[in-house]
């Protein structure tokens, strides 16, 4: 692909499409297939890079992973506690998900030393937030600024149970010490201020391992774990779904179907804001794949109505949060966000990126510490673009240039790879 990419606005969008597998599982079935006993076979894997950095981190440390065709993965993991030393340094490319949880992966197995580093946005990302409970285990950790920042060391401990009371709701810090937890004998607990994505409790207990959780938004994991290999089946992305449903809401005369796509309650904030903003969203067929809930999603143009979500919301939609505010664009009213100052640490600083580049096809918008007010609906006109090497602000600016009168040119449109590989052609499919 060029430098750059010419979109141009849509009369409608029509068809039928399948989204790549969901990135958060994809993680977590190869890490979770590394550290058990015997194969785990992974069906649907994301072939993204961020999953890729993870298997070549989890290969570095002796899994056995194994491509059987373009989705589909053997592993062959070493049992628990049987990491081998990397020679090397482990890099994590630009996912934040592949550093936070190798580091409570590393940090459990007694003296194994670790390094741990990423692309400049990545060095840039705050690793205190896992850092800090680790160490409260008796985690040795090393890094920028006390371990705030990688690149990191971790010289692996027998770790002691601990309760961490996390001040943000995060599934990276809860599942970083989750996995620290699994080789520590007793419980360790994570009690979150709101619900975060749970796909590694689900996941944990499908491997084998002795999950808790209660209605006080704690959920703990008993050690010393076993972990046995399974077949694990990749649902569709809700957070790459997002840009479709949001592309076929919007542009007058379009739908879609979208097939099998996860659909797992602490996933689907997206849905839920996109129906109270007046979106038609159908779930087809529901069903349950691999201990996840999966349903087919019709969606159809609708006027949408301005809407204000915040509170514990938030985690439950943060990725969707850019594509949320170009709904706005098109959206009857006031649009509020906030409580969303999570963005602002992402691959990049999501809110003011956002901000920033929709004003340059002219959008107004108002950026707040932790959010964004858009009135709309408004008019866009075509103009040059950058996603600041962020592949969920290149898929949503794609999708307000479905609006814009005239050309929009998107510069290094290949970030999207990270998360959807295919997101251009796809859409090329589906542009009438």
């Amino acid at each position: 692909m060029n430098d750059s990419l010419t979109l141009r606005p849509a009369s409608r969008l029509q068809g039928t499409l399948r989204v790549p597998g969901d990135k958060s599982i994809s993680h977590r079935a190869l890490m979770l297939g590394a550290l058990a006993e015997g194969e785990t076979i992974i069906q649907g894997l994301l072939p993204g890079e961020d999953p890729i950095s993870t298997a070549r981190c989890l290969s570095a440390l002796g899994a056995e992973i194994t491509q059987i065709n373009s989705t589909e993965v053997r592993v062959r993991g070493t049992g628990l506690g049987q990491l081998k030393e990397a020679s090397d340094i482990l890099d994590a490319g630009n996912s934040g998900t592949t550093l936070r949880l190798m580091m409570g992966i590393l940090a459990s197995q007694p003296g194994l030393f670790s390094t741990l580093t990423g692309d400049h946005s990545l060095r840039s990302r705050p690793m205190g937030r896992v850092s800090n409970p680790l160490s409260q285990m008796g985690a040795q950790i090393w890094g920028r600024q006390g371990g705030k920042y990688a690149p990191l060391a971790i010289l692996g401990q027998s770790l002691k149970p601990f309760h961490y009371h996390s001040p943000i709701a995060s599934a990276q810090v809860k599942s970083a010490v989750l996995l620290a937890g699994l080789l520590t004998p007793g419980q360790t607990l994570v009690t979150e201020p709101a619900r975060s994505r749970d796909h590694s409790e689900r996941m944990l207990r499908a491997f084998g391992a002795k999950v808790y959780t209660d209605k006080s938004l704690t959920v703990a994991v008993e050690g010393p774990a076993q972990l046995v290999g399974q077949t694990v089946i990749v649902p569709g992305d809700i957070s790459s779904a997002a840009f479709w449903l949001v592309a076929a809401s919007i542009v007058p005369g379009s739908e879609l179907l979208l097939e099998n796509v996860g659909i797992n309650p602490t996933r689907t904030g997206i849905l839920e804001v996109l129906q109270a903003m007046g979106a038609d969203i159908q779930q087809l067929n529901p069903r349950e794949q691999a201990g996840e809930p999966v349903a087919d999603l019709r969606v159809r143009s609708a006027q949408l109505r301005g809407t204000t979500l915040g509170g514990s919301l938030i985690p439950r939609l943060v990725d969707e949060i850019p594509v949320l505010a170009v709904a706005a664009l098109a959206a009857e009213g006031k649009t509020i966000i906030r409580d969303a100052g999570e963005l602002r640490v992402k691959e990049s600083d999501r809110l003011a990126v956002m901000a920033q580049e929709l004003r340059k096809l002219g959008a107004q918008i108002q950026e707040h510490p932790d959010g964004l007010e858009i009135h709309g609906p408004q008019q866009l006109t075509g103009a040059s673009v950058s996603p600041h090497a962020d592949h969920r602000v290149a898929m949503s600016l794609a999708v307000a240039s479905l609006l814009a009168r005239g050309e929009t040119t998107l510069e290094n449109p290949e970030c999207a790879r990270v998360s959807y590989p295919d997101f251009w052609t796809t859409l090329n499919q589906l542009f009438l």
